[in-house]
């Protein structure tokens, strides 16, 4: 037995409510930006990730405010077309979480909450200075398909990370078991613990399941 459940028929908040309850995990971008006033924001997104390597291509969306208007994060992007994307372990979580709550436009919430900022390297916002990975990119284009969200389609130009996490000379990654945090949905986080490696097999390989 399975349910169908008719996604035409909900309303949006329903939509998400559910859809967010089902595609789980979800990666977390903590987002830094600097508007024109020089002001620093950080802001978390898990609707976010990496789709494309020629360009390295990163997708976020971001979501409005209840009257259709851009948020910080977004009005920032589109005016110096540049941001980073930090990724969040599992000793910075409660801090993402807090850059979450409704603070006033134009608050800084590293300089609220006593974030450390560290400056990149090839574009103008910092890095959050803990984060073990930060992803330094270029705002390529903007979709918007609705008045509740639009869609972020950036270029990746550089990778922070924290010493040893990753083999220059190699690129091989070692999270060392402690990886990203991930979303899954209302105010539930996951942490990755049980790792399965397995091949891609040939053809050959396959076997047919078996009922």
């Amino acid at each position: 037995m399975s349910n169908h459940i008719d996604l035409d028929k909900l309303t949006a908040s329903e939509r998400y409510k559910l859809l967010t309850a089902l595609v789980i995990p979800r990666p977390i971008a903590w987002v830094t930006t600097v508007s024109s006033e020089g002001i620093t924001n950080a802001a978390p997104y898990s609707f976010f990730n990496v789709f494309g390597q020629d360009p390295a291509i990163i997708i976020l969306g971001l979501e409005h405010k209840a009257d259709g208007t851009a948020k910080d994060t977004e009005n920032n992007i589109n005016t110096l077309n540049e941001f980073v994307v930090n990724l969040v372990s599992s000793d910075i979580l409660e801090k993402m979480v807090q850059t979450a709550a409704a603070y006033a436009p134009g608050e800084s919430e590293p300089d609220i909450l006593g974030l450390s900022l560290t400056s990149s390297k090839k574009v103008k916002p910092p890095r959050l200075t803990n984060a073990p990975v930060s992803i330094e990119c270029e705002r390529m284009m903007s979709l918007s398909l609705s008045r509740e969200r639009s869609i972020l389609i950036g270029r990746a130009v550089g990778v922070f990370s924290k010493d040893g996490l990753i083999n220059a000379e190699t690129l091989h990654v070692d999270w060392e078991n402690n990886y990203p945090i991930a979303r899954l949905f209302a105010d539930r986080y996951a942490e990755i613990g049980s790792i399965k490696r397995l091949s891609i097999p040939t053809p050959d390989q396959t076997q047919p399941n078996e009922d």
